[in-house]
This record gives C-alpha cells, sequence and structure tokens, in this order.
C-alpha cells in the first residue's frame, strides 16, 4: 500500500503554491537572485523515516536557521551558565537584526537574533581559536545535527560579507561593551560562514527531528545535545525563534520553529517529529510566506499545536484485582500499561496508598507498560518501598525491566522480581481465587 502522508504533502503544497506574495531577500546577491517557485516540505520521524514532497533535494544557504543548533553546541562545549554569561533568553519584540540588548549588562537578550549569534559564534572554540577553527567547529557541529557532511558555500558567503555592514556595526557595539572580545570582522565573517552552510529540507527535518527526539540524531543514533541542553534549545525557539512575530506564532501554529532568510523555515514537535519547508519569498518578519501559511495548515489539520491538550487516555491502571491464596492470604496484583508519567504515576500512588490493611502480598505487573520516566519510576518505587516498609510481601512482575530494579543495584532490594506469570505463580501463590476485579480488562 502505498502511504497516504506523500499525497497529503501534495496537496498542502498546492493549496498555496500559487501565492505569489512577498519578496526575497533583496540585501544578500544570491538570495535576491533565488527562484522564487522553489517549493518544497519534509517531514521526519524519530526513527529517520522522511517523507517529502516538491524540490526535497534543492540545497539553500541554512541562514538563521543555523542559530538554534550552534547556541546548542555552545551550550555543551561551554556548559550553560558560561553562555548565559554572555547571551541572555529573553524575547525582543524586536527584528532580528536589531541591537537588542540588556540595558545593565549590555549582553544581547537571546541567541536567536543576530547580536546574540554573533556571541554565540565568538564563543566557539575558546578565545583563542582562529577563523578556520570556528569555522570547521560549525560546520562539523551542523553536519552531525544532518547526519550527513554539509558543506559551505564560498560564493553565497562572500556575496553575503561584502553587505554585512549592519552585521559589523553590530559586531563593533558588541566589542565596545566587552560582551565580545575577538576582532568584530573576523567574528562577523565566521559567522557567515557559518549561515552560508548549505541544506535541504530533507537535512532540516532530521537536524528538527534530532531536536524532537531529545538530541539524538534519528539516522545515526548519536546524541548530538544532551536532553538538558536540548531542552534549554526548544525553550528559546518558542519563545524567541521567530522573532517579533514569536508572541503570533506560537499561539496560531504552536510549534517551536527558526526560519531563516533564504526562506527555509523548520519546526519541531517534541517526542514525534520534524518538519521543513522552502519557499524563497519572505514576509515583513523574514519568514517564508508560503512556508508559514504551510506550518499553519499543517498544524490546524494534523493537530501539532503543543498546548493541544491531549484526549484522556485510558486508565494507567489497566486491572486491579484481589485474590485468596491456598494459605487464605490476600493477593492484590496491580497491572499497569501505556506510558506512564508524573500524572499517571500519581493515580497509580494514590490507588497502592488507599487503606487496605487486609492485603497481604501486593504485585506490580508491567508487562504492558512500554515507558516511563524518570520521575514516574521515582514515585512508584517509593510507593512499593513503603508498601515493604509496612509488612506487605512485594512482588515486581518486570520482564523488560521496565522499572530497572533487576541486578545489584536495584533500588528495591527486597523486592521478589519475576518475569512470567508463570513464575509469579510460583510464588507461593497458589490455589488463587478471585475475590474481587476493581477494573474491567480493557484490552481483551
Amino acid at each position: 500500500m502505498r502511504s497516504p502522508i506523500p499525497d497529503f504533502l501534495d496537496a498542502s503544497l498546492e493549496r498555496h503554491r500559487y501565492d505569489l506574495s512577498g519578496a526575497t531577500a533583496d540585501y544578500i546577491p544570491d538570495l535576491a537572485s533565488a527562484d522564487p517557485t522553489k517549493l518544497a516540505i519534509c517531514i521526519s520521524t524519530l526513527d529517520g523515516v522522511e517523507y517529502d514532497s516538491g524540490d526535497a533535494d534543492f540545497e539553500f544557504s541554512i541562514q538563521s536557521m543555523s542559530k538554534p543548533f550552534i547556541y546548542g553546541l555552545a551550550l555543551e562545549a561551554l556548559g550553560l551558565p558560561a553562555v548565559l554569561d554572555k547571551v541572555g533568553v529573553e524575547p525582543t519584540g524586536e527584528a532580528f537584526n536589531e541591537l537588542s540588548l540588556d540595558k545593565s549588562s549590555g549582553k544581547p537578550l537571546n541567541p536567536m537574533i543576530n547580536a546574540g549569534a554573533l556571541t554565540v559564534h565568538a564563543l566557539l572554540g575558546g578565545k583563542d581559536a582562529t577563523l578556520v577553527e570556528r569555522t570547521e567547529i560549525v560546520r562539523a557541529g551542523l553536519s552531525r545535527f544532518a547526519g550527513r557532511q554539509l558543506r559551505i558555500d564560498e560564493h553565497i558567503a562572500a556575496g553575503e560579507l561584502g553587505e554585512a555592514y549592519r552585521n559589523i556595526a553590530i559586531a563593533n557595539m558588541l566589542r565596545s561593551y566587552g560582551v565580545i572580545t575577538d576582532d568584530p570582522d573576523e567574528v562577523v565573517h565566521g559567522y557567515i560562514n557559518q549561515c552560508s552552510v548549505l541544506v535541504s529540507v530533507k537535512d532540516l527535518a532530521i537536524m528538527a527531528a534530532t531536536l524532537a527526539g531529545g538530541g539524538t540524531n534519528p539516522l545515526t543514533g548519536e546524541q548530538v545535545l544532551s536532553p538538558r541542553v536540548n531542552r534549554q534549545v526548544l525553550g528559546v525557539m518558542m519563545t524567541c525563534g521567530m522573532y517579533d512575530a514569536a508572541g503570533d506564532w506560537m499561539t496560531e501554529v504552536g510549534v517551536p520553529a527558526k526560519s531563516g532568510v533564504s526562506g527555509g523555515l523548520f519546526g519541531v514537535l517534541p517526542g514525534q517529529l520534524g518538519i521543513a519547508t522552502f519557499s524563497p519569498r519572505l514576509d515583513r518578519h523574514g519568514t517564508s510566506v508560503r512556508g508559514a501559511k504551510i506550518f499553519r495548515s499543517l498544524s490546524a489539520d494534523l493537530g501539532l499545536h503543543i498546548m493541544n491538550a491531549p484526549e484522556p487516555a485510558r486508565s494507567i491502571i489497566r486491572r486491579d484485582r484481589r485474590f485468596v491464596d491456598a494459605k487464605g492470604d490476600m493477593v492484590r496484583i496491580v497491572s499497569l500499561q501505556g506510558l506512564i508519567q508524573w500524572a499517571g504515576a500519581e493515580n497509580v500512588m494514590r490507588e497502592i496508598a488507599a487503606p487496605d490493611d487486609a492485603v497481604d502480598v501486593f504485585a506490580l505487573d508491567m508487562r504492558r507498560v512500554y515507558s516511563i520516566n524518570e520521575v514516574a519510576r521515582r514515585m512508584i518505587v517509593e510507593a512499593l518501598r513503603r508498601l515493604e516498609g509496612e509488612g506487605k510481601r512485594v512482588v515486581l512482575l518486570d520482564p523488560e525491566d521496565t522499572m530497572g530494579c533487576a541486578g545489584s543495584g536495584s533500588a528495591l532490594p527486597d523486592v521478589e522480581i519475576v518475569d512470567s506469570p508463570k513464575e509469579l505463580r510460583n510464588l507461593d501463590l497458589r490455589g488463587l481465587r478471585r475475590v474481587r476485579d476493581d477494573f474491567a480488562d480493557q484490552t481483551s
């Protein structure tokens, strides 16, 4: 069967193909002469499957879309405090090329505007790094996100450098405030090299999926960013990535995103997918007109808004049964299911904590739990530990070690861990006679 997703993407492009509003960026020679008819989209899943339509293999310069990725690399290399000491995280409400600085410290308000991106670029490789070294750090770093070796278009870089008067002025102001200590012209040259790395929408979708997957590249499996740094990058993208249109973007589209004046636009839906579009005509904010409209359509049609409240999931507690064994002991078996996060763990703890002095043996069945986050795991482990402290016998049915309690370093050393229902029956729980079933089996 042919997947309907490519057909859906084809239809999405056709819906907006004949919108001719906006104009190409006229202050960069190669962008001013770009073919305005180019149009492309790509969606990447977290396991690296890509769905594309249009001019998906066409390469264009990454421009400002490089900013979140380079920010992440700087955070990994230097640590959050060192980078925050130089660049803030507050939205500006101003255009990307304004000199938006903190009034007290003089540092740029966020790393998504040019002043912040120039500062972040100057941090790469340390204070003694050369232009060549920083350029290679950028190229190699962006390649790790894309899962292939990217290259810099020297012609685009040369043309952009010849018109970089505003960025040179911003860099000189940053130098005068002591925010950067390197030669301003060299910093601008390196930053323009960064913006001149060539990508396609396929590359951008994989790069976006890397951020969506907690920093892990879906093609190579490399952990490019740690989860903490990845979260920081997405947080800044959400509030600052679309510059002075960030508020409208997040309320209408609801996907952390970053645009570039070459016409590219990518978005990240954490835990789900990465999306990228390309169309060279820009609106007054420097964002692709057709790209933004496609994102709005996708957000509405596919329910991608990050603030959409998920439909109520089936109960985390799949079944709650009570039996009496041959010795007359009351045995309670609670079976869990699905993805367990804080709210689900709270529900489990509430059920476990309910007064139930008649129960002698408590068994927790984790076979249908496919994921549990660390906070939920700690909550449930603590609940089981307290049951042990009350003198109850605790058994954990967890063949996949979802709880991470197997081995000598178990958080629950006294819990009996079994791998199958048969083993559960062999733990002197023979002759079980059902007393009560509080939850019907919802999957039978």
